[in-house]
């Protein structure tokens, strides 16, 4: 079943909650010396620069250009949270949801070291002040982690695109600068995904469960679950359970 917006926002609350922040040991010396140099880049080309803070869930810098490039109101967009938000179209707002949580699952799951590797890049549409829907292409990066791990301040960059399709549909896309590896979303196999017994009967394989206790508990047959595992093992071209439950995991299923 689809979920509703209102359960992907909780969800991608929960999410950005789940890291354990020691509000003192945040120094936020460290955004201000980003400030000047962000500035310089939103003004030699021409894009808008934001620095979202996950310890506060909100954006604590937006370059000046925003209502020059965008025709999006400055103050709003930094004083009002909802303010950027009410502006995406509706249909990609509820894709740009989906997309954070498959990527941020998948980022969380990374050693801290590895998380700057990674730029996540969306397509989608916003309402500028002239009610005209605009295309923009957004780059987001792990800009700083915090001394505990966290990720912390995570830097976007918006460009307008150069397709103004209206009609062009959401795109999402994860680029490892380093390796090359390149992730989209939605998945290739999103048709493949688990199904709500599959889902259920790998988590209950996570906590530690065999067959015989996993059956007794859903009032099924060993060999349903069997069946249910090895195609659990298909559909996430994994050879074991152990990597099953780590993949799944990256991928937010479960």
């Amino acid at each position: 079943m689809k979920r509703t917006i209102e359960e992907l926002q909780f969800e991608h609350y929960k999410l950005l909650k789940s890291q354990k922040f020691v509000e003192k040991d945040l120094d936020y010396s460290i955004l201000q010396q980003h400030i000047p140099y962000l500035e310089k880049i939103s003004e030699l080309s021409n894009c808008v620069v934001m620095i979202f803070d996950l310890f506060k869930c909100e954006h604590v810098f937006v370059s000046k250009n925003i209502s020059m490039v965008l025709e999006l109101d400055m103050k709003k967009s930094l004083g009002e949270p909802s303010y950027i938000n009410e502006r995406i179209h509706p249909d990609d707002f509820y894709e740009l949801h989906e997309a954070g949580l498959y990527f941020l699952h998948f980022g969380f799951s990374l050693p801290v070291e590895k998380r700057k590797d990674g730029k996540l890049v969306n397509e989608y549409r916003i309402l500028n002040e002239k009610n005209e829907y605009l295309r923009v292409i957004e780059q987001q990066i792990c800009l700083e982690n915090d001394i505990h791990g966290n990720t912390w301040l995570a830097l976007g960059i918006i460009d307008i695109s150069p397709d103004q399709s209206i009609e062009a549909p959401f795109q999402s896309r994860l680029i490892n600068v380093k390796s090359g590896d390149f992730f989209v979303f939605p998945p290739y196999n999103k048709e493949a995904m688990l199904t709500a017994r599959e889902k259920e009967i790998l988590q209950l394989i996570a906590k530690g469960l065999i067959s015989k206790q996993i059956a007794d508990k859903l009032f099924i047959s060993v060999n349903t679950v069997n069946t249910h595992r090895q195609r659990i093992l298909e559909k996430l071209n994994a050879d074991n359970s152990f990597k099953a439950i780590k993949y799944a995991s990256k991928l937010g299923i479960i």
